[in-house]
């Protein structure tokens, strides 16, 4: 595996009140400026998914940032204590992205995005021209959107997380058709609705079996949570897929190495 530096980071935010998230940032051993990758955390906070993709994508020339959301916000992870809605730190993401391409390292038009269940949602949220115009302060948008199992349903049905004005950068989409945040189905139900706007290009991937963080290399945890099961609220089972989380770190490598290139 190529060699890589590593610096722990903070910056100001664009959110009302302002807030200081910091980050873990990676960057590979090149003399060119690379294309990066923000990684954004789940409900549990930064709880080694980020650690499980990042090695595989700075191998392929990406800078990589993890930003914790949850400590800049003073919260305990979890359901429970996490903010009311994922859009209340789009804020935090979009600081991010004026972070990274303000490094010499990062090409400053070629940063990707990628985010896990809560994450996964900013993620897919960033995509949507009204919040890109928004929080982006005149910028270009992001130029990939890649996003774990977040929670599908919701853009289906919540006006609020309707992605009617992409930006036209590439999505990808990888879900477990064992997740009960969703019924099976919901991520290529999500998917078919995007493709059909003709807007970007997006690909989807369901994995059989799968549940939620199925690449979240931990033991397995049972969660209650009130998004779940399409809302209803109720139980979620947390078990890592090895081959499941393989299969996705390779195809989300491939993807951005594409779409960052």
């Amino acid at each position: 595996m190529s060699s890589h530096r590593t610096a722990y980071i903070a910056f100001p935010t664009r959110a009302d009140p302002s807030l200081t998230v910091a980050g873990k940032l990676r960057i590979p051993a090149a003399t060119a400026p690379m294309g990066a990758v923000l990684i954004c955390h789940g409900s549990d906070g930064v709880d080694g998914r980020g650690e499980f993709h990042a090695p595989a994508l700075n191998e392929a020339g990406l800078v990589t940032l993890e930003i914790d959301m949850w400590s800049a916000r003073g919260t305990a992870r979890g359901a429970a204590a996490r903010p009311s809605s994922p859009i209340s730190t789009l804020p935090d993401a979009f600081a991010a992205l004026a972070f990274l391409r303000a490094q010499p390292e990062v090409r400053p038009d070629r940063v990707g995005i990628l985010g896990f269940s809560w994450g996964g949602v900013v993620s897919l949220l960033a995509s949507a021209g009204r919040f890109a115009e928004k929080y982006g302060a005149g910028a270009p948008p992001f130029a990939a959107h890649a996003a774990h199992y977040p929670v599908c349903w919701a853009f289906l049905k919540n006006p609020a997380f309707a992605l009617e004005d992409l930006t036209g950068a590439p999505i990808l989409l990888q879900t477990g058709d064992a997740d009960t945040y969703d019924t099976p189905g919901a991520g290529e139900r999500l998917a078919e609705r995007l493709r059909a706007r003709g807007e970007a290009e997006i690909e989807s991937v369901t994995y059989a079996g799968a549940g939620h963080g199925f690449d979240r290399d931990l033991p397995a945890q049972t969660i209650n949570d009130p998004f779940a099961h399409e809302g209803a609220g109720g139980p979620v089972l947390m078990a890592f897929d090895p081959e499941a989380a393989v299969a996705a770190r390779s195809r989300l490598t491939s993807f951005f190495r594409r779409a960052l290139a």
